[in-house]
């Protein structure tokens, strides 16, 4: 009988033919639909009259008719739509064998068996395993993107942007995805085995696992630790003991060899950029293609009513009363691939929201759910659609309480929630906006259409003149003075906050204005952390008279109750006698000192790079506790932490430090320093990397 000599997979022609070249992992790693080649060396030759046949299987529990296994012949022509093994070459007693998986097959870690059978004896041969990925480069594959930049950004770009801040200060960070670092992709694949589904009924879950649906769906479960020991623990109170504070992060690499490190023990903590940048890691490291989206303003909606409700009392101070909320800007992904379940029109991008805000069908998951069909209202739909659909449509009412404790309606606005959706651009930094993508033109006849589409389909009994806020709009008499906040001088941390409240008299008679205002830190999502400033004033107003009124907030004031996120929100309830009081209200993001990377050396692969991080204390008081975390794909394996001397009141510090490129190219390195003071200052660098 022959015997097994030798498996050669061919690994460095089959990783370049199927674009798994660039993981560092030695596995056999190929896409599906489309074939790779390996050599087998038998102790002998195939007799005439035997047969040899494969099997390949996957899951713990594989099955033909869920076709999580395969047996299929060794033959000399192709094969139909299943797998397929085709012989090449046979010489001295070495098969060269061509293996053709279906574009549909489940993705996984496969093993393949050879049988031989001659002159009615059978021999079984092991020849190992192999990783089957999803196929964006090919048609036939529900992922298929055809367009080669789309590609390599959405598939093969390891590092990327996402924008975070507000409306009126976009800001952005960098993020290391990291799919193809060393473990990443047995991570990856350990996540899908810790699901719930897989847990309670494992051969199912594989067989699903042909479907970038289900996998989508799975993965926005597992990235949050809600329900089932999935990888990050979510936290927006503002402290983060136990844990890693959110902005600390530089990318998901850490974040994943951590889970698996601590036994899938969920990492702390993350906010909704830390499970986005996650969850895109795993997409593409799949082979599925994805990107990361910001969406500002967006609506928390708990109640399937297309509108959020805010809260101030007479005061002027913000109450959190109720579980609806406007963050100033929330992450998700997109992921591509068709929809059969909806029809062709609405393949493409589908929201994937790793965030657990809301649970849907009993556990904290999110999508997929179509772009095309959120901008056409189809909230009926799968999955997910009426909280997607809100986060980027929903009305905003406010609510104030009066001093008798009654509660009374102040206004509603029906354009400021789903701002400046946005994305990083194919091949560089810059942003790109994809509201139009989401909704047609604010206050367009087909937007608000839509909408009335939407609120018919969650509320068929409801009659619509009295839900819509452009109908109770009509009802609030107009304010006869109008407010806003103008930002006075620079906004940087460890300085003061000037602002200025511009009061405007909008009437020919003179009115008089009784003014309530606060000021709060806060984090990103709304949540009030502390409150740092107050004042009340009583101002007269000539007719269509303007006036400004100066706000101060020192740093004293501010300096213990800041959070990473650097924000103050600024609340002025202006009441005029006998009138409805005018709401005003400001988020300012304050500024970090600036953390500057530069590169000493020219940077070639395998070749040491020095290079030197700058940072000027800018206090007139010492910092302490200071740490820098670097990391980067392709630039330095893992992570580096250094510990840097306390600096003096204005001292300038400078360190530097070692990396070693492994691959050439552009590459991006993630810096972030924290201390006493400042808990999270960002910087990153381009890095050209000559071969």
């Amino acid at each position: 009988m022959s015997g097994l000599q030798g498996v050669n997979w061919q690994t460095a022609s089959n990783r370049q033919a199927h674009h798994t070249d660039r993981f560092y992992s030695q596995d056999l790693i190929v896409r599906r639909g489309q074939p790779f080649h390996m050599s087998v060396t038998l102790s002998r030759g195939l007799s005439s009259g035997g047969s040899v046949t494969f099997t390949v299987s996957t899951g713990p529990y594989p099955s033909e008719s869920a076709k999580t296994k395969a047996v299929f012949p060794l033959s000399n022509g192709t094969s139909s739509s299943g797998w397929g093994a085709q012989l090449v070459s046979n010489r001295n007693n070495v098969l060269n064998i061509s293996i053709l998986s279906p574009a549909n097959a489940p993705i996984g870690r496969y093993t393949l068996n050879m049988q031989i059978s001659s002159q009615g004896s059978d021999s079984m041969l092991k020849l190992g395993t192999f990783i089957l990925l999803f196929n964006p480069w090919l048609q036939a594959d529900g992922v298929f993107m055809s367009n080669h930049a789309e590609r390599e950004e959405y598939v093969q770009e390891d590092a990327g942007i996402i924008f975070v801040g507000s409306t009126n200060r976009i800001g952005m960070i960098g993020w290391n995805y990291g799919q193809f670092e060393e473990g990443i992709l047995n991570i990856c694949l350990s996540v899908l085995d810790n699901s719930l589904n897989f847990r309670r009924d494992p051969a199912t879950d594989v067989a699903h696992r042909n479907d970038p649906k289900y996998i989508g769906r799975v993965l926005s479960a597992m990235i949050n630790a809600n329900d089932d020991n999935g990888v990050i623990s979510g936290n927006w109170s503002g402290s983060y003991t136990g844990g890693r504070d959110p902005r600390n992060w530089n990318g998901s690499v850490e974040i994943l060899k951590e889970w698996q490190r601590s036994g899938f023990r969920p990492v702390r903590y993350g906010q909704c950029w830390v499970f986005a940048g996650t969850l895109n890691t795993v997409l593409r490291c799949l082979g599925i293609p994805s990107r990361v989206i910001t969406n500002f303003n967006s609506a928390h909606d708990t109640d399937r009513n297309l509108s959020v409700d805010v809260y101030y009392d007479p005061l002027g101070r913000p109450v959190e009363k109720g579980s609806d909320s406007v963050w100033n800007f929330h992450v998700w992904n997109e992921a591509w691939f068709v929809r059969s379940d909806l029809g062709p029109s609405y393949n493409g991008w589908q929201v994937l929201d790793a965030t657990p805000q809301e649970r849907s069908q009993g556990v904290f998951q999110c999508g997929p759910a179509s772009v095309i069909a959120i901008r056409e209202g189809n909230v009926d739909w799968d999955f997910d659609m009426p909280f997607i659909f809100a986060e980027v449509n929903a009305d905003r009412i406010t609510w104030i309480y009066e001093s008798n404790g009654a509660l009374k309606k102040n206004s509603s606005d029906t354009h400021s929630v789903g701002k400046y959706i946005s994305t990083k651009a194919v091949g560089s930094n810059s942003r790109v906006d994809v509201t139009e993508k989401y909704k047609y033109p604010e206050g367009s006849s087909q937007e608000r259409q839509v909408f009335e589409k939407a609120l018919r389909k969650l509320k068929p009994r409801v009659s619509f003149s009295a839900t819509s806020a452009s109908s109770l709009a009509r009802d609030e008499p107009e304010p006869s003075i109008s407010g806003r906040f103008k930002v006075a001088g620079v906004l940087a941390v460890g300085k003061e906050v000037n602002l200025v409240l511009i009061l405007k008299n909008l009437t020919s008679d003179t009115k008089t204005v009784t003014v309530n205002m606060t000021a709060w830190t806060i984090v990103y999502n709304g949540t009030l952390v502390h409150e740092v400033w107050k004042d009340s004033v009583t101002k007269s107003l000539n007719p269509e008279e303007e006036i400004e009124h100066p706000v101060k907030i020192t740093y004293a004031q501010y300096e213990k109750y800041l959070k990473a996120d650097n924000m103050i929100r600024t609340t002025a309830v202006c009441q005029v006698t006998d009138e409805p009081e005018v709401v005003v209200e400001r988020d300012v993001i304050l500024d970090n000192p600036t953390l500057t990377l530069e590169v000493l050396d020219e940077a070639r692969v395998q070749k040491p790079v020095n290079v030197q991080m700058l940072f000027s204390n800018p206090l007139d008081e010492p910092v302490k506790d200071c740490v820098l975390m670097v990391e980067g794909s392709g630039l330095l394996l893992g992570s580096l932490k250094i510990d840097v001397p306390a600096l003096r009141p204005k001292e300038r510090s400078r360190v530097r430090f070692e990396i070693l490129p492994t691959r050439s190219g552009t590459k991006q390195l993630l810096a972030n320093f924290s201390c006493n003071k400042f808990p999270a200052i960002k910087a990153m660098l381009s890095v050209d990397v000559a071969e």
